[in-house]
């Protein structure tokens, strides 16, 4: 473990802990690689197992080719879930406990048989899936203002924050997962719409790509695990008071509170 990795990985954690954004770390070392950004995510989620903290899936990000020539990169990211980020459907969210709290809409896999790569197929991941729900992620950044490129979210775990997962377990096989239509309901009103088919043209296709990226660095999707397989929209501002709603074509709703 290099001076370099440990060093950021403790700024990263000093920040979510004081909730005070840090710089990018692209800013503070030009040269940091996006191994290396994996690098600090791994050691700060080895660092939480240890405080008894329990991994429950893993949810993948920069789906949208939009955001992708956004940030300048051409591959998703991922990060880890744990059993700390969950917040049951229809709860509410003390605001200050985040930092810059943003809304997507997703679809999360459960698994019941583990997915090892590589050469991982999207007829695999439906093999391995056991049932779909709607999802909301709440995404957070640890540096200040989002101003990040994609070593910069690699590193803060893929800018994690909590997530809610709602509606009622859907067999894969009763829906078309590309054409899943979604709208994502902010206080009442419409904040956006999206469909199955902007997670990399297929969700399955984000969890295929998620189980090979996966086996550089011999970690495998374990059955039981909770996948969020990438936004079906653009993120939405959290404010305090705000109330979200997803709505799923077939997959029915959840929703999150925040004061």
């Amino acid at each position: 473990m290099t001076s370099k990795i440990e060093k950021f990985a403790a700024q990263l954690i000093e920040a979510e802990q004081t909730r005070v954004g840090i710089d990018p770390l692209t800013t503070l070392d030009p040269e940091i690689t996006i191994d290396d950004a994996y690098y600090i995510q791994l050691q700060n989620i080895k660092k939480k197992l240890i405080e008894g903290q329990k991994i429950v899936g893993k949810k993948i990000g920069l789906t949208s080719v939009v955001v992708q020539k956004m940030l300048g990169v051409d591959e998703p990211d991922y990060g880890h879930l744990l059993d700390s980020m969950v917040v049951e459907n229809g709860g509410t969210i003390d605001i200050k406990t985040m930092l810059q709290p943003k809304i997507e809409g997703e679809i999360a896999f459960i698994l019941k048989k583990d997915l090892k790569g590589p050469n991982v197929t999207v007829l695999d991941v439906l093999q391995a899936t056991d049932y779909v729900v709607p999802a909301l992620e709440i995404v957070d950044s640890r540096v200040q203002d989002w101003k990040i490129k994609l070593q910069d979210t690699v590193a803060d775990n893929a800018s994690s924050g909590l997530v809610v997962l709602g509606g009622k377990p859907t067999k894969i096989e009763d829906i078309d997962l590309e054409l899943i239509g979604m709208v994502l309901m902010q206080n009442g009103e419409v904040a956006n719409t999206g469909v199955g088919a902007a997670a990399l043209g297929n969700p399955a296709s984000c969890v295929a790509w998620l189980a090979n990226r996966l086996a550089d660095y011999d970690i495998t999707l374990k059955a039981g695990e909770v996948i969020l397989s990438g936004a079906l929209s653009s993120m939405v501002v959290a404010k305090p008071g705000d109330n979200f709603t997803a709505r799923f074509a077939h997959l029915g709703q959840v929703s999150v509170n925040f004061k």
